[in-house]
């Protein structure tokens, strides 16, 4: 009897692989980072595959510590990083070019002229997103319009598109021999190509942006079983999830419910509230996307707030400044202040993402004086991530109707204290963290473990989920208006940069 599932968490930094038992337990793990590729300003590129390799690699590790055999692992579910973009030939499984990732801005003249010619907000109705440079779909435009030979293989065929979790698949399949061309609701919805009502490609989306179809895989649930893996590392066990990061989160953190929302705090941070069976335009610059959607079972649907740099920027502080030399030492160096001492970091490297979609904007740090040292700039550092996430708090609360009671937190740098208690006390609610912190691969182990019967249902995933640290509120809200204002006053300096 298989004894676990296996999850690939395929991120934008590194690539892991989780075994995980029936109680949800991390029993193994192994985790690789590849390397991050920049040719010029706003342009962020990763190596399929090296990202491909690296994917074998982790399973290996993973199974042998635990000293499990293929026969151990009931499925493999994957989870990745979502509309980073990759084409690739269906002959070879050479990609034609490195893949675009989520944070390339090189589609700012696409953005420019389609919000002259329409507005940003012209395809909300049909995909649930905005115009701007994060998506799929502009970036498979770029790819076309400048790979030479690209368009014409992919007219006849043979260019295959995928975000990361198509790729792995079709290769663990089989890649040129056979492999399964497949993506899941989730991944499909944030390519700006899928309708979201009839979760199917909308053929207006590929005319609009030039793109054959015939490049494009073929949309199925999150939770059913795609196709065996045909490497000797697990060879023959299902692949029966897939779910992009942010949904997967969710379903780790078993937000199954309509109104339960969790927020993510990674290379980016996203936050994500469960609708159910209600599909809600936001008004307030959210994204409307799947939640998830569990084999036949009906779609369920999220408003997400989408922040480009969290985490990311603590490794700015770290690689570009040298101020730390760990990502872990920030906390320390953070509280040799008592406050941010008037100074404000807007991290908006490659624009502002949720709720303000400006791509004009650029990063900006306000409100300095003499008085100012380093500690200051890392609290300031730590509290962008917080304000960004009221930001997002507050437009989910407009267009929700629902006031948050709690958040529910997961990712690497909930680890990190002074920002869950600086989260806590901007929200003025509680910020709870899980026992279990890796709620992204959990959730792509459950739903590959549904779709072969390792959980029999939803109920058993609850029963899984237990509370770890719990923050509290402890703020006056005086001192927590005047932070925020001078938040805003400092998003206001961040605009109109690029002209």
């Amino acid at each position: 009897m298989s004894r676990y599932i296996a999850a690939i968490d395929q991120g934008t930094t590194s690539t892991r692989c989780i075994l995980f038992d029936r109680k949800g337990n991390i029993i193994s793990t192994s985790q690789k980072e590849h390397e991050q590729i920049y040719p010029r300003p706003g342009w962020v590129e990763h190596n399929p595959e090296e990202i491909l390799e690296n994917s074998f690699e982790v399973v290996a590790i993973a199974r042998i510590k635990a000293s499990a055999s293929a026969h151990d692992i009931a499925a493999i579910g994957i989870t990745n990083q979502r509309e980073t973009t990759v084409v690739w030939n269906k002959r070879t499984g050479k990609p034609y070019y490195n893949a675009l990732v989520w944070q390339d801005t090189r589609t700012e003249d696409y953005v420019t002229a389609l919000e002259k010619d329409g507005g940003a907000d012209q395809f909300r109705a049909i995909t649930g997103l905005p115009v701007a440079t994060y998506f799929s779909g502009l970036k498979i435009k770029w790819l076309l319009e400048n790979v030479e030979g690209l368009r014409a293989d992919a007219e006849k065929g043979e260019a295959l598109f995928g975000n990361i979790d198509t790729f792995l698949i079709w290769h663990f399949t089989g890649g040129p021999k056979g492999g399964i061309h497949v993506t899941d609701v989730t991944n499909a919805s944030r390519t700006q190509l899928m309708n979201l009502y009839t979760l199917e490609w909308d053929n207006a989306m590929l005319e609009k942006f030039g793109i054959p179809g015939a490049m494009l895989p073929v949309i199925r649930s999150s939770s059913e079983v795609y196709g065996y893996m045909k490497s000797e590392v697990l060879p023959d066990v299902p692949i029966a999830g897939d779910l992009g990061d942010q949904h997967a989160a969710l379903v780790g953190q078993v937000c199954f419910n309509p109104g339960m929302a969790k927020n993510t705090y990674g290379t980016g941070c996203f936050m994500v509230l469960n609708t159910g069976n209600d599909l809600k335009i936001s008004k307030n610059g959210l994204l409307t996307t799947l939640a998830y959607k569990f084999g036949d079972q009906p779609a369920q649907y999220a408003l997400e707030g989408s922040i480009a740099i969290g985490g990311a920027l603590v490794q700015w502080l770290r690689d570009n400044l040298g101020l730390i030399k760990d990502s872990k030492e920030i906390e320390a160096l953070a509280r040799t202040v008592g406050d941010n001492g008037g100074a404000y970091f807007v991290p908006a490297f490659s624009g502002l993402y949720a709720p303000y979609w400006r791509s004009d904007a650029r990063g900006v740090i306000a409100g300095l004086t003499r008085y100012v040292n380093k500690g200051h700039i890392a609290r300031a550092v730590l509290e962008a991530t917080a304000y960004q996430t009221l930001d997002v708090v507050r437009a989910m609360e407009q267009d929700s109707g629902i006031p948050l009671t709690n958040l529910r937190v997961d990712g690497g740098m909930v680890a990190n204290e002074l920002l869950m208690q600086f989260q806590a006390d901007m929200l003025d609610v509680q910020v709870i963290a899980p026992k279990v912190t890796e709620t992204t691969a959990l959730g792509a182990a459950y739903a590959a473990g549904l779709a072969v019967g390792f959980w029999d249902s939803i109920d058993d995933m609850k029963a899984n989920w237990e509370a770890g640290a719990v923050y509290k509120a402890d703020m006056d809200n005086a001192t927590r208006i005047k932070l925020y204002k001078g938040w805003k006053k400092a998003i206001s300096k961040s605009l109109d940069w690029v002209v």
